[in-house]
């Protein structure tokens, strides 16, 4: 199966915030959707994502705050993501791999999606 099947199955719902939102403000809109990771977005362009994983080990643990904290100085930059055309089996060797739960959907440098390693387990 392919990445855009799945997401066609799935939905294409994405959470995003701005590297200038309050960590505070990210972790509320993620304990609302439910949801373990964000997609940054600057201009639309994806300039990182923001999981519980960034929260833990870059804000609690270095003992900042989160209501004082942009989400641009914990966020994961250098962020992996996938074309919809990829097989969802390559996915989940990728995030196996990198040791990631959520993974973009890129066409191009459009976001169309975003992937959990649940949604990808789900179908493989």
């Amino acid at each position: 199966m392919r990445v855009k099947k799945l997401l066609d199955k799935k939905g294409h719902d994405v959470f995003c915030v701005s590297p200038d939102t309050t960590v505070y403000d990210a972790l509320k809109l993620m304990a609302e959707k439910e949801i373990g990771a964000l997609v940054v977005l600057e201009q639309g362009k994806l300039v990182g994502i923001m999981s519980e994983r960034d929260y833990a080990r870059k804000v609690i643990l270095q003992g900042k705050s989160s209501k004082e904290t942009a989400v641009r100085e914990i966020m994961t930059s250098k962020v992996i993501h996938v074309s919809p055309d990829k097989k969802v089996g390559k996915c989940l060797s990728l995030m196996t791999k990198n040791r990631i739960r959520h993974i973009p959907v890129l066409e191009g440098e459009r976001l169309v999606g975003m992937l959990s390693i649940e949604d990808v387990k789900s179908v493989t």
